[in-house]
């Protein structure tokens, strides 16, 4: 079943169970479905790059070992490289904490043609920043109503705008952490703060939940993906952006006919070239 959007105010329940959605298929069983998609998604790529007038904004954000890296390469790495941005958020340089906290943000906002993939995004203000202390209770809640107006004013220029919610259970974290410290080819991204933000999984927790409850709108829908399993989720990601760009609708541009008329002429004295010369 296609993911449904979170309707505005309504509540989140990221509960270990949701973590899971047994309707879809699984393993193997998702090929037959995500490859037409995979072929599909770079025709509407390729769309909206030529019209050059409308971007999509995708935003992920899970836990950590939920796997946006994952779903970004096998989603969105058949996508041409041309018009496809992902950015990723880290910890804010002196540089970036020295103005508001969207500045950096906007930097980033696909331009027109483009499809813009956020690993990571603004959110980390309205979650890190609160499961931490790093600004007061006043300064973090208002920046719900503050992401909203962004959010709107990017959708009222141009800018198509979805958010995904990678949901994982507490134990296949457990399980996805324990396989990324023991793999040669991912323990470099293992780290000691990892376990200590894992430690505080009922704070983030609450805070991904008033995050989607305030900030899931007819403009900037959040979608809670369950992500246990990979397949699965990938499924569910791609279906979504698919049909967003469906409903998007990018047109190839006409041609101009005196550049069209200039082309067959061309076309002509080459053909007659070449029959000469034969």
């Amino acid at each position: 079943m296609p993911l449904k959007p979170i309707k505005p105010g309504s509540k989140a329940q990221l509960k270990d169970a949701n973590a899971v959605d047994d309707r879809e298929p699984k393993g193997d069983a998702v090929d037959p479905f995500i490859e037409p998609l995979l072929k599909k998604l770079p025709e509407l790529q390729t769309a909206l790059y030529a019209e050059a007038k409308q971007a999509l904004l995708i935003v992920l954000q899970g836990r950590d070992a939920s796997g946006k890296d994952g779903l970004t390469r096998r989603v969105f790495g058949p996508l041409n490289s041309q018009g496809c941005v992902v950015s990723n958020f880290k910890r804010p340089t002196e540089y970036e904490l020295a103005r508001d906290y969207l500045w950096r943000v906007h930097q980033v906002v696909p331009p027109r043609g483009t499809i813009g993939i956020f690993n990571r995004s603004h959110y980390e203000d309205v979650l890190v920043v609160r499961v931490h202390n790093l600004v007061p209770k006043p300064v973090w809640s208002r920046r719900y109503d503050q992401i909203n107006d962004f959010e709107r004013m990017l959708s009222e220029n141009g800018v198509t705008i979805i958010k995904f919610f990678l949901h994982i259970s507490r134990d296949e974290q457990r399980d996805r952490l324990l396989e990324r410290l023991h793999d040669p080819l991912k323990n470099w991204k293992f780290q000691v703060g990892d376990l200590e933000e894992r430690k505080l999984w009922d704070e983030y927790t609450e805070a991904y939940e008033d995050a989607l409850e305030r900030c899931s709108t007819e403009w900037a829908p959040w979608y809670v993906v369950p992500s246990d399993r990979k397949s699965t989720r990938n499924l569910l990601v791609a279906q979504t952006v698919v049909a967003t760009l469906e409903r998007m609708a990018p047109k190839f541009p006409q041609v101009d006919p005196e550049v069209l008329k200039i082309a067959r002429e061309w076309e002509r004295e080459t053909q007659a070239t070449k029959r000469i010369e034969e």
